[in-house]
């Protein structure tokens, strides 16, 4: 498995996603919630299924925003997936913070890649 070379960026937790022929996965570096916020992070019904690095500042904020949405971790970044569901692409525009993120959307097998617009956290593509 090839996220294994990348271990050393995030030592925490191990997390690998199949849907069909996508694959999701990442190394985690528990900073906010290191009991329950493992990746990827879902939707409800996990049609939505999100690997992020960085850290989302108005999380809660946000939080209040869906209050119809069951969020499963405490992590900031579990607003992902549900924001997506909510507003689509655009959604994007409404975090504040230092990110990279792969979502995916199983519905459609359609993938979103977005990061913050400074670039903060590192992105690759293999």
């Amino acid at each position: 498995e090839l996220s294994r070379r990348l271990k050393h960026r995030g030592p925490d937790w191990s997390g690998l996603h199949q849907h069909g022929d996508c694959y999701l996965a990442h190394q985690r570096l528990a900073i906010v919630d290191p009991a329950s916020g493992d990746q990827p992070l879902f939707n409800e019904d996990k049609s939505i299924v999100v690997t992020v690095n960085g850290e989302i500042y108005n999380h809660e904020e946000l939080r209040q925003q869906l209050p119809h949405h069951k969020f499963r971790t405490g992590s900031d970044c579990d607003v992902i997936a549900h924001l997506y569901e909510e507003h689509g692409e655009n959604f994007v525009d409404m975090l504040d913070g230092i990110f990279s993120f792969v979502l995916l959307d199983t519905r459609d097998n359609s993938f979103l890649v977005a990061r913050d617009a400074i670039g903060v956290t590192s992105l690759y593509i293999g």
